[in-house]
């Protein structure tokens, strides 16, 4: 791909599996198996999907020579670029879903930064790891990735983006999902086998016909099949009842059919729900707009958070963030309110809070010319003007 052609990222290929040693901090992801349960894909899909509706704005905040401050959003084409198109694999939503999913399973999300000849970042690269080892023996922090195809990559700490979750355990890395929950999974696994074993068991013999008399194969399938159509059978006056001669015995054979608890199986998957900050509401979309908005506080903006503070000290030096520079994540289009709601809106924009392209936005439609131009309503005006006039009639 050509991405890593610098010597700091170079790949070299190998089968050698090094266990991290007592001098070296490590982290092990899973090897995929926990994301392949449909409950726990059904339970951190809603907060994938959130992550990857944030949108990544470059937001410049500046001083004039007078003491005005203004805002610029995307001033950079580069950034803006690179935020909205960061390879040529995927969108900046792809990305975003990518890091969410890696962070979400195993406490940790990577990305490459990829610099051109004068140190401007132009691509980003998520990394799916199966480990990664942290080496400081050069005086400087290294990250070695080893990959399931046998390659590894080793670049400096300074070129990744690394988002951590239930950082706690380690100096360095956050903590996973898979030590946690391998209890909870392994029951899962267990109950589901009960079902498709009793299924299975539905289909295996329940009567026995014993013939005291020998029988040719063809006699014996016909007296099988009569009794069959004669007593098991719905569409029969004598279904449920059974009657043989003394040529015959009939033994009824009762296989072992278990099926798990429903009440076990429920406790088990609100506690694989509740580990992910999840209900039921949010998964099947029916959550009001007061319940969005508590899942939206407690599980969507702290990552949005982490994602705007990483962003911003890896992609920028600290003299760019020293001049205002900063990358935000954007939530608007999360906001889950009524639509009578998001038409009240429109006192933010008569007030100079948003513009009316930010409005239109919460109503899911295009901009419009010139609609990124804050507006005030004649009736309102700064304090300070208010403040003017007042004293000008005062006078």
């Amino acid at each position: 791909m050509g991405i890593f052609s610098k010597k700091k990222n170079s790949v070299s290929a190998t089968t050698q599996y090094r266990m991290v040693t007592m001098s070296r901090e490590g982290f092990f992801s899973y090897d995929g198996n926990l994301y392949k349960s449909d409950l726990i894909r059904s339970a951190i899909r809603p907060e994938v999907t959130s992550i990857g509706k944030l949108v990544a704005k470059h937001i410049r905040k500046s001083i004039d020579q007078e003491g005005n401050s203004y805002v610029q959003v995307n001033p950079e084409l580069y950034m803006k670029m690179l935020l909205q198109e960061p390879n040529p694999y995927m969108t900046g939503q792809d990305l975003q879903e990518k890091m969410a999913t890696q962070l979400i399973l195993n406490g940790n999300a990577f990305a490459l930064i990829v610099r051109d000849a004068n140190g401007m970042p132009y691509q980003l690269y998520p990394i799916p790891c199966d480990s990664v080892e942290a080496n400081t023996a050069s005086g400087y922090l290294k990250m070695k990735f080893r990959f399931s195809n046998g390659k590894t990559l080793e670049c400096d700490y300074d070129e990744l983006i690394h988002i951590k979750q239930d950082y706690g355990d380690s100096y360095l890395f956050g903590s996973g999902s898979v030590n946690v929950l391998v209890g909870l999974m392994e029951m899962v696994t267990v109950m589901d086998q009960g079902f498709i074993k009793a299924i299975k068991n539905s289909g295996v013999v329940k009567w026995l016909l014993k013939f005291l008399t020998p029988l040719k194969d063809e006699d014996l399938k016909a007296k099988v099949q009569e009794f069959t159509e004669n007593y098991l059978s719905y569409n029969t006056d004598t279904v449920g009842a059974a009657g043989v001669d003394s040529k015959a015995d009939i033994i009824q054979v009762s296989p072992n059919d278990y099926v798990p608890n429903a009440a076990i199986q429920d406790r088990v998957f609100v506690r694989i729900k509740n580990y992910f900050n999840t209900n039921d509401k949010i998964i099947q979309s029916t959550a009001n707009e007061d319940e969005w908005n508590a899942y939206y506080e407690q599980v969507i903006e702290p990552i949005a958070i982490k994602l705007s503070n990483e962003f911003t000290r890896k992609l920028f030096t600290p003299r760019q963030r020293g001049f205002g520079n900063e990358i935000f994540f954007e939530s608007a289009n999360l906001e889950h309110v009524s639509l009578d709601k998001k038409l009240a809106l429109q006192a933010m924009v008569d007030r100079g809070a948003m513009t009316p392209n930010e409005w239109r936005s919460t109503l899911n439609l295009a901009p419009l010319d010139g609609g990124d131009v804050a507006v005030r309503r004649l009736d309102t005006a700064p304090v300070d003007e208010g403040d003017d006039d007042n004293d000008k009639n005062t006078d």
